[in-house]
């Protein structure tokens, strides 16, 4: 055997002689004093093996560490080295060469190993202790297998806070350090850094338990771990580890397919061949102190009193209107007769349309005909909406049949809104309540098992101790109780907040209303936009939904879970289009049960966008014709101020072949200028943007189905607000301070929430590993990231936006129906 004996403490060399003389002597069986940091090389066979006995001395309190370095030039993988080495407390073995397996069960064959083995515990003595370590060398081939063995102590074994340290890991060769918590520290983050992507590796927190789990194949089996490419990050507190201390493991995996690599092109069609590949890769790991505290209560302080502030900012308002209308009051001003010739001066369209397209135009007298229904006469008092049941009404009109006249009001050239809001002011006003009752309804219904999800997923994570199965931006994830991301759920009190103090707003409004209704009956009843709230409570509502849902995605952020985060953004921009749709066409907007039957239709096609939307060209096909025809089907509804109906006895089962002949007529027979300029301008680029968004779906089939959708709504919603100002603006209305100020302010605060969006810290459609090196540490507060902050700003943002809607025709309370244009 080659290589002599070191010097060893007294105690120990007795023993080892000892040792010898019972196990007869000889390389056959007894163990030879060793010594560390030595190479020893030999060879062994079935009758042949060898034993290495190593001495050490460890100091009182300090933690000992021990590498085995072991090599043999042999692949005979019928008659391997087999090496065991025993300590004090436990044994640890394995074989060279050492075999991995790999996808679709490929192995892989590594001729050098060396593992750290499980240190000794520090002993309470005041004095030094002797540790004793044999390594047992074996084989039972026939002929002799040569082999090299080298064991060193470790100098750098346990980390230390806020120094980086570098070294280098390999399959065969993982490596694991040892870190206590100082006496100030509760919490820190492990921070792992590599120049190369790959190999793919793993970072794994355990605790101080002997065997240490160091293998590809263990490495899962206790703590916590995740994947890594060029980043991980990993918060411990200290409370899930009573003796305070924690090893630190990395392991590096034979193949990189976890990562989102590809299988080695050498290997593809030898599954059962062995490869010795050279898998190295350099890694440096920074453990730096997390967040006290402190910095938890002052990131909840900072979270509700900045939204509070909004509350103030709406009494402020509120106080300085309920001025206003007592000094007009005192002053007499108040009567709407005194602010009614606002808007009487010339036709409001009339700029945009040539002289002789008059036809249909109403005057005086014919706009007093049509408002002959509405008058306070033929209507019950102003305060007597009741519960009572009112008549079943279809998906887009309720107008009663018979108003025989309702088709050839609707012909005009030239709308206004006396001409569609004819019906009963208390049938109206209970179809759009049926938003608000409705989208109670479905709230509850929705979220209640997205809650017991999202807490399932959370527990998975806790005890698996797998973060992978989640998307955070580890670098700013922390934890408070269960949760893993307590930043990312608290940002998200601004949707809430703000969404009941939007109800409130709308409360109020509605209050003052019905108010105004019961003192001044017919100019509430014929002035302005009728007022019906249905819509606003239902937006306030899911508001506060988006804000529980979005918080429930981000218990546990990843692929299967998104559409919770997005869901109630589809209602929000539909329940937004609905509203300025209904501002001027309160008779014919869609019913409650249609608008949410088609939010039900959308959110279906968004989770079968999840299972199938990845690579199925089969149902990017069938969803973009579907959306093709649906922009098509409600052009023409809209175009046509909702007198084709799909559905009921009298319904135009032809609708598409008649828009196709209306089409053929009057833009290629005839050449005709369209009826209705302004809707069809709107119409056409509407549906030029929509079969944009259904090619670009078909070319690229976007992972990301339901931002895909929810950018389709987004941008049906921007282009119909901005196509609403623009003729508000061209029929010489007017924008007051308060709607020209959300309208400001909304444009402002998107832009920087949008910002914040397109910063990307994770992404679910790539790897867990790939999603780790996009992430970044905190920016505001030391507690909260940039996705934190799209929280606070979008939900500020959706807020100014409703207020928008709310406020936009403020200006047309003192005018006429008769003449308030409808586009």
């Amino acid at each position: 055997m080659a290589g002599s004996a070191a010097p060893a403490p007294g105690a120990l060399l007795c023993a080892l002689l000892w040792a010898a003389a019972a196990a007869g002597g000889g390389p056959g069986g007894s163990p030879a004093p060793a010594a560390f940091g030595r190479v020893y090389r030999g060879a062994v066979n079935i009758s042949a093996e060898r034993v290495y006995a190593f001495a050490y001395r460890s100091e009182p309190g300090q933690v000992d560490a021990v590498r085995v370095y072991v090599n043999s030039s042999s692949e005979n993988l019928r008659y391997p080295v087999l090496f065991v080495v025993r300590q004090q407390k436990g044994v640890l073995s394995w074989q060279v060469p050492l075999i991995f397996r790999g996808l679709y069960q490929r192995t892989y064959n590594y001729q050098e190993v060396s593992r750290t083995l499980c240190p000794s515990e520090p002993t309470p003595e005041t004095r030094p202790s002797d540790q004793i370590i044999f390594v047992d060398v074996a084989s039972m081939a026939p002929f002799n297998i040569a082999y090299e063995l080298l064991v060193t102590r470790l100098e750098n074994f346990q980390l230390e806070t806020n120094r980086a340290f570098n070294f280098t890991a390999s399959p065969s060769q993982p490596q694991y350090f040892l870190y206590k918590f100082p006496q100030d520290v509760d919490s820190v983050i492990i921070n792992v850094v590599s120049d190369a992507a790959y190999p793919c590796s793993v970072v794994s927190v355990q605790d101080i338990v002997c065997p240490v789990y160091d293998l590809d194949h263990n490495v899962e089996f206790n703590g916590v771990y995740q994947s890594m490419t060029k980043q991980a990050a990993i918060t411990v507190q200290r409370k899930d580890f009573p003796g305070e201390q924690f090893f630190v493991v990395f392991v590096i995996k034979p193949e990189d397919y976890a990562c989102g690599g590809s299988v080695p092109s050498s290997i593809h069609g030898n599954a059962n061949r062995t490869w010795n590949l050279q898998r190295t890769k350099s890694l440096q790991v920074t453990i730096v102190p997390s967040i006290k505290k402190s910095v938890y209560v002052q990131a909840m302080f900072f979270s509700f009193l900045g939204f509070l502030s909004f509350y103030l900012g709406s009494v402020v308002v509120a106080f300085v209107h309920y001025i206003r209308v007592q000094r007009k009051a005192s002053a007499g001003r108040l009567s709407p007769e005194h602010g009614s010739g606002i808007m009487t001066s010339s036709h409001p369209i009339s700029a945009s349309t040539p002289e002789g397209s008059s036809y249909g135009a109403i005057d005086e007298s014919s706009s007093s005909g049509g408002r002959q229904m509405s008058s306070p006469e033929h209507r019950p008092p102003a305060g007597s909406d009741t519960d009572s049941s009112v008549e079943e009404e279809s998906d887009f009109d309720t107008m009663p049949e018979i108003e025989s006249d309702k088709n050839i009001i609707r012909t005009k050239v030239f709308l206004y809104l006396s001409d569609l809001s004819r019906k009963d002011r208390r049938i109206v006003s209970k179809k759009y309540k049926i938003y608000f009752w409705n989208i109670i309804t479905i709230a509850v219904f929705y979220a209640l098992p997205v809650i017991q999800l999202v807490i399932t997923y959370q527990t998975v994570v806790n005890v698996t101790g797998n973060q992978d199965i989640c998307y955070y931006n580890f670098l700013c994830a922390h934890p408070l109780g269960v949760l893993s991301a307590f930043n990312n759920i608290l940002s998200n009190v601004g949707h809430m907040m703000l969404g009941f103090l939007f109800l409130l707003i709308v409360l109020r409004r509605d209050i003052l209303h019905r108010r105004a209704m019961e003192m001044k009956d017919i100019y509430t009843l014929d002035y302005g936009i009728p007022k019906h709230f249905g819509l606003f409570y239902a937006m306030g509502i899911a508001l506060m939904m988006e804000g529980v849902l979005s918080a429930c995605y981000h218990v546990c952020p990843n692929y299967s879970n998104f559409q919770f985060d997005t869901s109630f953004m589809y209602m929000i921009a539909g329940l937004c289009m609905l509203k300025l749709y209904q501002t001027r066409h309160p008779d014919i907007n869609a019913s409650a049960y249609s608008a949410y039957a088609s939010f039900a239709v959308v959110i279906c096609l968004a989770v079968l966008g999840v299972v199938f939307g990845k690579n199925d060209m089969w149902f990017w096909v069938v969803f973009s014709i579907i959306h093709v025809l649906a922009s098509l089907a409600l052009s023409t509804q809209i175009y046509y101020v909702g007198r084709f109906k799909m559905d009921g006895p009298d319904s135009d089962l032809g609708i598409f072949r008649r828009a196709v002949m209306v089409l053929y007529t009057d833009c290629i027979q005839q050449c005709s200028r369209p009826m209705y300029m302004d809707r069809m301008v709107l119409l056409i680029v509407g549906n030029l943007v929509n079969w944009s968004f259904a090619i670009f779906g078909l070319v690229y089939r976007p992972r990301d189905f339901a931002s895909y959708i929810l950018g389709i709504f987004i941008c049906n919603l921007l282009l119909y607000l901005a196509f609403y100002i623009i003729m508000k603006l061209r029929s010489s209305e007017k924008l007051l301070p308060i709607p020209m100020f959300c309208i400001v302010a909304t444009a402002v605060v998107w832009a920087a929430a949008l910002y914040f969006f397109f910063q990307t810290l994770s992404s679910w459609e790539e790897t867990p590993a790939e999603s780790r090196e996009k992430n970044r540490p905190c920016i505001l507060l030391g507690f909260f990231d940039d996705h934190d902050v799209w929280h606070f700003l979008s939900a500020a943002a959706l807020f100014f936006s409703f207020l928008v809607l709310l406020t936009l025709d403020d200006d047309l309370d003192t005018v006429r129906r008769d003449k308030i244009p409808v586009f």
